[in-house]
């Protein structure tokens, strides 16, 4: 596995990893599938997490490893909760809706607390991240976004234009230029899945009392 961690080429200056663009090209694909409402949004950013995660193990980065353990793991409940949740829309496809006032403290306070545990964590242990703090926020964002992701959530997005705020320069600062190039891509992306949620939440027929008529 230790051509995942060669160069594949360079461009303007920049060594693209064929690790950092395979596995960053297959996390494009599964945003955008999620973009569409499609479950296999799940199984495609597992395996994104699993080539990243071969990459980092080969390396020995132990610390970035573990985190896509993390990710695979809530891609593996997302898939289950979009399963079992797929008969909530009436046309068959994922149900989406804006959070609750009570749910997007829940989010907000989980993703400061999470950081805060997260970026000591690095801090603590300096192999497990090469910029503790602003890893331990992409890392906790990501996780939070796929966590509102899999309650179908339109509030996702706006987690995954917070962690791309970071992202971008971050990446490129640390000579991961091809996943600085891929969360600009990210950017794009999530405006229109934002837009679209955003309209198929607002157009969603709100549910009958029960007892009602149909």
């Amino acid at each position: 596995m230790n051509w995942l961690n060669s160069e594949a080429f360079t461009v303007f200056g920049q060594h693209i990893k064929w690790s950092d663009m395979t596995g960053n090209v297959i996390g494009l694909l599964g945003l955008a599938l999620g973009w569409r409402r499609s479950i296999w949004t799940w199984p495609v950013q597992f395996v994104s997490g699993l080539v990243l995660f071969a990459a980092f193990a080969t390396a020995h980065l132990s610390g970035s490893a573990g985190k896509q353990i993390v990710v695979m793991t809530v891609a593996a409940w997302g898939f289950w909760q979009w399963n079992r949740g797929r008969q909530q829309s009436q046309d068959g496809s994922i149900a989406v809706r804006f959070a609750t006032w009570r749910e997007r403290a829940a989010l907000a306070v989980a993703a400061a607390v999470g950081t805060l545990a997260v970026g000591g964590l690095f801090s603590a242990f300096p192999t497990l991240s090469w910029d503790p703090w602003p890893d331990a926020y992409i890392f906790v964002g990501t996780v939070v976004a796929m966590y509102a992701q899999a309650r179908g959530m339109v509030e996702f997005w706006f987690a995954w234009l917070l962690v791309d705020l970071v992202g971008v320069p971050l990446n490129f600062a640390n000579g991961f230029a091809f996943s600085g190039f891929v969360y600009v891509v990210y950017g794009a992306l999530v405006l229109w899945g934002l837009r679209d949620w955003w309209l198929r939440s607002r157009n969603a027929a709100p549910p009958l009392p029960e007892g009602a008529p149909a």
